[in-house]
């Protein structure tokens, strides 16, 4: 199996997270600037990944692949800067339990979630029928894992890494759990390692070096996924990760990839 696809993977997660953290921590006011910009920039990716369907290259692969990258990028700069969340912005009331507290919740988050899934289906319409599915298919996997990660985080996880959320989003650390295990973490570690799996045999039954190349990446993105869902259980703080990109004076405003 090539090995360039799996950097490919490698550099889209980090250097990604890396330009929302750089931006997240950078003065308040720059932030609808920043979210404007890259709404922009979303749009031409939009159109390149309905252009790039037409083609299974490994260039057209991995187009479309970065291009889902950069609107996921801002669909999350958009939640850490507060634009889109949900109706709910306030902590959670301690007598909440049970059903009543997994409502409120769902809505401090669900605005996002809603335009996340939304943007799944335009990716899905603007590419059908294309033999180059990459940009959606990688999307749909992000949108997978974060889920997973969000019901994780409710549920209750060992490393919280709450240190790293930005003081206008403290109130949703009163909707996390703690705990040093929960039902659903091993079904979401099978259901990455699934995924990554699936893909990488995908990508060594496909005839073509594109869509082997865009396989192998989707595999390497399931992967990481699983590393990320295995630091919510490990006494491992991420935020070091983020840290170099961050602005000196925000370093608080660093954001971690795992949220509710």
């Amino acid at each position: 199996m090539s090995v360039p696809p799996l950097l490919v993977a490698l550099a889209c997660w980090f250097f990604g997270t890396a330009a929302i953290v750089w931006l997240d921590s950078r003065p308040r006011w720059t932030w609808k600037w920043s979210f404007a910009a890259l709404g922009l920039a979303s749009i031409a990716a939009l159109v390149a990944i309905a252009l790039l369907a037409r083609s299974a290259s490994v260039g057209a692969v991995y187009g479309s692949v970065a291009s889902a990258i950069l609107i996921w990028g801002w669909h999350e700069l958009g939640f850490l800067t507060g634009h889109v969340a949900g109706p709910r912005r306030t902590p959670c009331p301690p007598e909440l339990a049970g059903w009543a507290r997994f409502k409120a919740a769902s809505a401090t988050v669900i605005h996002h979630e809603i335009a996340l899934a939304l943007t799944a289906l335009l990716l899905i319409a603007v590419s059908w029928g294309g033999p180059n599915q990459a940009g959606p298919l990688a999307f749909l996997l992000l949108l997978g894992m974060r889920l997973s990660a969000k019901l994780n985080l409710y549920l209750g996880v060992t490393n919280l890494s709450d240190e790293v959320f930005p003081a206008h989003l403290a109130y949703l650390k009163s909707y996390f759990g703690a705990a040093r295990w929960n039902v659903l973490f091993p079904f979401s570690v099978l259901f990455g390692l699934g995924t990554t799996w699936l893909a990488w045999h995908a990508a060594e039954a496909a005839t073509l070096p594109g869509l082997a190349a865009g396989y192998t990446v989707l595999a390497g993105l399931a992967f990481l996924g699983v590393i990320e869902h295995a630091l919510l259980m490990l006494p491992v703080r991420d935020a070091v990760l983020w840290a170099w990109a961050a602005q000196p004076q925000a370093a608080k405003a660093v954001p971690s990839k795992r949220r509710p």
